[in-house]
């Protein structure tokens, strides 16, 4: 085998292993699109994960690939970015998307992945090959995209109330079993627009580093967004259920209008964060906006013990992933140099 065979076979190991990272994505954020029309009985799991997949895909036909953009381009400098990079980068994400689905833990994905190239970048050329101005915007989301989620999904819960305050319970829920046909819908389109996003944008990443692509192209071959969205989608479909019990029962216990509420919060969220390129967690949005739902109905119903336990892994997730990675790249290097 020739050296240029054995570089298209690296690179063509590299693109599995980031899809399987997407396929994971899905199956772990699972539970962020459906948790919620689960728990309410509007939709059975079998159901809500076929819908949930289709929107993750329809989601290739809506949305810019600014966050794409900002993974691939905007998170390290591109003269930085090898093979045993991404290498890293891959296995550090995937290594922490293991542990906490495991655990039943909803930690993020996509800060995962952000985490595993921060650490195999640091350990190749040390911090100053990191964009600042990229890393700093992902990590400021880490704590708006949950408060946003919050805000959304409690305004949407006053709103409701006050709307509806003369209609009989019976015939709310009536209605909102309907639309939250609606709003989980558009979840899952937040999600697939932004989560697919980052995959797409580490296989870009790849592929300029090794000359497969230009630095300056708009955006990636078609091949890489059809697989990429196709992956997240196979991976929702297969669900998580172990964090869909968490993030469907035991924050806070839903009704339809409040299963309605949520997803909508959340899907403004992570709307408005790709129309600004910003890689946030599926997982962080859908959280603040389950809390906030749960706190406009009484501080009570919400089980901030369990709450907190899922701050701690976010805090957790970018230097636990980072770290690993940092470790991957180290044994690629021994083994492939």
């Amino acid at each position: 085998m020739t050296s240029m065979q054995a570089a298209f076979w690296v690179i063509a190991m590299l693109v599995a292993m980031a899809l399987l990272f997407d396929f994971m994505n899905g199956f772990h954020d699972a539970a962020n699109s459906i948790a919620t029309v689960v728990s309410t009985g509007v939709l059975k799991p079998t159901q809500a994960v076929v819908f949930a997949a289709f929107f993750n895909f329809v989601a290739i036909f809506i949305f810019h690939l600014s966050v794409a953009a900002t993974v691939g381009k905007g998170i390290a400098q591109p003269g930085v970015v090898d093979t045993h990079v991404v290498f890293g980068a891959l296995a550090g994400a995937i290594t922490w998307n293991v542990i906490t689905w495991y655990y039943g833990i909803p930690s993020s994905s996509s800060h995962a992945l952000i985490g595993g190239i921060v650490g195999a970048v640091i350990a190749k050329a040390g911090a100053g090959a990191l964009v600042s101005s990229g890393l700093i915007r992902t990590v400021v989301f880490i704590f708006v995209s949950p408060l946003l989620g919050f805000l959304f999904g409690s305004l949407m819960m006053v709103l409701v109330a006050w709307v509806f305050r003369r209609t009989t319970p019976s015939k709310v829920d009536r209605w909102f079993r309907r639309l939250q046909l609606v709003s989980a819908g558009a979840y899952s389109l937040g999600h697939g627009g932004n989560d697919a996003q980052k995959t797409i944008g580490i296989i870009w990443m790849l592929l300029i580093a090794t000359g497969y692509a230009a630095a300056d192209d708009k955006a990636p071959a078609s091949w890489v967004i059809v697989c990429c969205y196709a992956a997240i989608g196979a991976g929702t479909m297969f669900g998580g259920w172990r964090i869909v019990k968490t993030m469907g029962q035991k924050i806070t216990k839903l009704k339809p209008v409040g299963g309605f509420c949520a997803e909508t919060g959340g899907a403004i969220t992570l709307f408005l964060a790709t129309a600004l390129g910003v890689p946030v967690s599926t997982t962080h949005t859908i959280t603040g906006a389950i809390v906030g739902v749960g706190s406009v109905q009484r501080l009570s119903a919400v089980r901030w013990g369990v709450a907190g336990n899922i701050v701690w892994a976010w805090v957790l997730t970018i230097p636990a992933s980072a770290f690993v990675a940092a470790v991957a790249y180290w044994i690629s290097l021994q083994l492939f140099a």
